[in-house]
């Protein structure tokens, strides 16, 4: 009777247990990247002795001696994707897990990407600071960062378009607004002066002269047949040497829509593809992991890409709380990117919630709870044969 008595106490123990890991997932059944665990359970050991008399070497006397609990296995089952609105919030739709770096440059991982950039322009992960780490091109883990490139130069313009209507009834015209950006992001406004050079049934000849007030800066010659620029005649290359910056070479594009017809000079720029400087607007990290800024002059740029880890099984992946998990088996992980066989792909703007399954855990609880009165009852019926024992004794 004694011996039923530990055996129940296995069972209370054991039965503990499992609400505590119960009551563990409920608790987190809210936070980001969290997975659940489950307790496992199996028999104890069991008696070889020969208690009634029979043969040992045979299985019919054995005893158990109660329940034992060989540990938890976490559930790496993928939680819902819900929206944040937050740029920086990352959510990996597959296998893959963020790296982050602490101070003193631990490895470990998690689910959980809730990240910002911090003063230093660092991408840190918003719960404790630790770094958020990124693959390069040999494959070490980098930091992500935006240093360098909070301010975008742009680029000086290359490449002029015009479109409109030349004037085939006067020998000289002019057109104005035409802009140009050099190696420092500064604007000039320059003009165009365009003369009949000869006009014959073979085409009109007209020189064109690329104008900074009132100096000439550049200059070629357009042949027009048929009222349009003939296509070696279209494309016009010029150097134009703005003051204290270096010479660039310009291309004017006659090649569409220009005309040289009778009427009024409608010839104007379409565009040019110079761009000033810019600051930095906006980040954020697309589907395969990598860092997009944009910048207020309308310009992008791609930064480092987030390092993804995957591993073989749960049995190498051991939980350090704080939504992070570290390696327990090196041979069974693996580093990659986003968008790469089973690492998945990064949502940004959304984050992964707790894979908790609340009924499932009510439903365990419930069997907790009897499995714990069912060992309890064992414990005070084996008490009341004790008990029966001793009066047997006094009489």
């Amino acid at each position: 009777m004694l011996e039923s008595i530990y055996v129940g106490m296995t069972g209370l123990l054991g039965y503990s247990r499992g609400l505590r890991v119960i009551a563990n997932n409920t608790a987190n059944m809210n936070t980001p990247g969290f997975k659940s665990s489950s307790l496992q359970f199996a028999d104890l050991f069991y008696s070889g002795g020969n208690l009634s008399g029979g043969n040992a070497s045979q299985n019919y006397n054995q005893v158990g001696f109660g329940l034992n609990t060989t540990g938890t296995t976490m559930s790496f089952k993928q939680g819902e994707l819900r929206q944040t609105g937050n740029e920086l919030d990352m959510a990996v739709d597959g296998q893959g897990l963020f790296a982050l770096k602490d101070a003193e440059g631990k490895i470990s991982y998690t689910r959980a990407g809730q990240f910002k950039f911090d003063t230093d322009g660092v991408l840190v992960s918003r719960d404790n600071g630790e770094k958020v780490m990124g693959l390069g091109s040999n494959g070490e883990f980098v930091q992500i960062s935006l240093a360098g490139q909070m301010t975008n130069l742009g680029k000086p313009t290359s490449r002029i378009k015009l479109s409109g209507n030349l004037s085939n009834t006067v020998t000289e015209q002019t057109a104005s607004g035409i802009t140009a950006i050099d190696a420092a992001g500064a604007s000039h406004t320059l003009g165009l002066k365009f003369s009949v050079v000869s006009a014959t049934t073979a085409g009109t000849e007209v020189k064109v002269e690329l104008m900074d007030g009132t100096s000439v800066v550049g200059s070629g010659t357009m042949v027009f047949s048929g009222g349009k620029p003939t296509p070696e005649t279209a494309l016009m290359s010029m150097t134009y040497s703005p003051a204290g910056q270096p010479p660039m070479q310009l291309t004017l594009d006659f090649s569409t829509d220009v005309v040289f017809f009778a009427g009024q000079t409608t010839l104007a720029m379409d565009s040019q593809d110079g761009v000033g400087p810019g600051t930095l607007t906006g980040t954020v990290f697309d589907a395969n992991g990598a860092l997009r800024m944009s910048y207020s002059n309308g310009q992008t740029a791609t930064g480092a890409r987030l390092a993804l880890a995957r591993f073989d099984t749960p049995d190498a992946v051991g939980a350090l709380g704080d939504n992070q998990f570290e390696v327990l088996d090196t041979n069974a992980w693996h580093l990659g990117f986003a968008g790469e066989g089973a690492f998945g792909q990064v949502h940004s703007g959304q984050i992964e919630i707790s894979n908790v399954d609340l009924s499932q855990e009510f439903s365990d609880l419930v069997i907790m709870q009897r499995g714990y009165q069912a060992s309890s009852q064992v414990i005070s019926t084996a008490n009341d044969m004790l008990q029966e024992l001793f009066s047997m004794k006094s009489k």
